[in-house]
């Protein structure tokens, strides 16, 4: 290809219409939302070439703010994190304080052909925005610079001309200027004040399409809008909507908005938003978009509705097949896969793989949401079992491990040593107060006596939306045959925690530090 061509590619957005239409493109068939029933929010979406990238909100989890990768806008994988590790304050590491529902929020993912460079963009505790870079998404990211301004929801706009904008605010939306080198505002202007009628707007997105620039904001959480300008990023612009009320491809679930719009090879546009769908969190689904002959965007329905299917973006083979959210993990290697995700920063003095998960205790405390070293992984939809097998032969008296439902209020199934005696016990209560302080600690409410060093806990979540669902314990001796434990727990489908319920595998100290747990396997499955 020439250069010309894959600058082209590149840029996707602001000059995907420069491509020649494809001729290898992948045969006709459908989808089904949402494309992923994990949960992926505040979604920014780009092509790179012949390859899909998004990011995603990931509050106080570490590493932060996910890349996920496609090569046809349906089947997604987890390529890595643009936020290697949340150091923004001592609460990100529980010293002393807490981070919850704090960190990662709406960021914004770009590639700049120029530099062949990926460029993560957020601002953190409303105080200033960092900017991070990588040469690959699956990393290493880096930070570039720190700009005193928060750039609160920020969209990153990379120019034709290679200028870098940002669109950002709530109901007041402001674009800035970075320096070239992205390390420095350069200038900020407000553009657009959502009229009372409308009332919050926020999560900008921030495209150049056809010589028109669009700031893509969301109304929280029923409604997308967008604002146009033919003068350049600055305004005079208009706003037009895109959606409203609109009933959402997940029975039970919200209205699809807040994501971002990506145009494919061949010159057809998507969009990609999220749909809240608690207890499991905010799924993407992706819908057809075509475009009005005065330049707006208008969502494909059926049915008057979001689809629940649609026919497959048009697009070349893929070169593999991604890996799949979901399946057995075993821990080898040197490194945790991307599906994992911390509570908090970890010690990482305090944990290995290679052979098998080693949590070694790295707090003392009886309250879960104190500990550090909680490994999270998300939880399938619409219902999923995680089965983690578990030597616990090196606990020590005091010691505190299992497999949690994590969230504002949880559960957990586990090992309880104390007194030179080791139990299965189902432990629920563990909440919250609408501050994230923890208001109960936890009660055992079923208990089992066991014998040998290892046991298989498994872990099985309904989160299908619309109601509180169960979560349910169970354990075995021998990995073959499961014994209920405990009554069901039911998982809260509140909204104000934002990040749905996890799966978290867990090793803390009540008396002292020393003790330690393996985890040989951990399989995530659907029925």
């Amino acid at each position: 290809m020439s250069r010309r061509r894959v600058l082209a590619a590149a840029t996707g957005l602001a000059a995907g219409a420069l491509l020649p239409p494809q001729t290898a493109l992948a045969a006709a068939s459908t989808y089904t939302n949402p494309v992923i029933w994990q949960d992926f929010a505040d979604i920014d979406v780009i092509r790179v070439g012949d390859t899909y990238y998004a990011s995603a909100s990931t509050m106080h989890y570490s590493p932060g703010a996910p890349v996920l990768r496609s090569y046809d806008l349906v089947h997604w994988e987890i390529a890595g994190h643009s936020v290697p590790v949340l150091d923004f304050g001592a609460k990100y590491d529980l010293n002393g304080a807490r981070g919850y529902v704090r960190g990662i929020w709406a960021s914004s993912l770009a590639y700049r052909p120029s530099n062949r460079t990926f460029y993560w963009l957020g601002q953190i505790d409303f105080a200033r925005t960092y900017v991070y870079t990588a040469t690959a998404a699956e990393g290493p990211w880096s930070r570039l610079t720190t700009i005193g301004t928060p750039y609160y929801d920020a969209g990153l706009l990379v120019d034709t001309d290679d200028s870098l904008y940002v669109a950002y605010g709530n109901t007041t939306i402001s674009v800035a200027q970075l320096s070239p080198d992205g390390r420095n505002q350069v200038r900020t202007q407000q553009v657009f004040t959502a009229p009372a009628s409308v009332g919050t707007l926020e999560g900008s997105r921030f495209y150049k399409i056809n010589g028109q620039y669009y700031i893509f904001v969301t109304r929280p959480a029923n409604g997308q809008y967008v604002l146009k300008s033919s003068g350049g990023p600055f305004g005079p612009y208009t706003m037009r909507q895109v959606l409203l009320d609109l009933r959402g491809p997940i029975p039970g679930g919200g209205v699809p908005h807040q994501g971002g719009l990506v145009q494919t090879q061949n010159g057809a546009w998507y969009y990609l938003a999220f749909v809240d769908a608690y207890p499991g969190g905010r799924m993407p689904a992706l819908a057809p978009v075509t475009w009005t002959s005065d330049g707006w965007p208008v969502v494909q329905l059926v049915d008057g509705a979001w689809g629940t299917s649609y026919p497959s973006p048009a697009v070349p083979p893929p070169p593999r097949q991604v890996t799949p959210m979901t399946g057995v993990d075993t821990f080898d290697g040197t490194t945790l896969k991307p599906r994992w995700e911390w509570n908090h920063n970890p010690d990482n003095t305090k944990w290995s793989v290679g052979d098998g998960l080693t949590l070694r205790t790295a707090t003392v405390t009886n309250d879960l949401y104190w500990a550090r070293n909680t490994l999270t992984h998300r939880i399938q939809g619409p219902s999923s079992t995680a089965t983690v097998q578990l030597d616990h032969s090196a606990m020590r008296d005091g010691d505190r491990a299992g497999l949690a439902l994590l969230r504002d209020s949880s559960a957990w199934i586990g090992v309880r040593r104390d007194g030179g005696v080791s139990r299965l016990v189902m432990v629920t209560g563990l909440t919250m107060d609408t501050n994230w302080n923890t208001t109960g600690t936890g009660y055992e409410v079923a208990s089992a006596p066991l014998s040998g060093g290892r046991v298989w806990l498994r872990a099985t979540a309904d989160i299908r939306p619309g109601a509180p669902r169960p979560g349910t314990f169970s354990y075995s001796t021998d990995g073959t045959t499961y014994t209920r434990l405990g009554p069901a727990f039911s998982m809260g489908n509140d909204w104000r925690f934002f990040m749905g319920y996890r799966f978290a595998l867990f090793n803390h100290a009540t008396q002292a530090l020393g003790g330690a747990v393996r985890v040989t396997r951990f399989e995530l499955s659907t029925p």
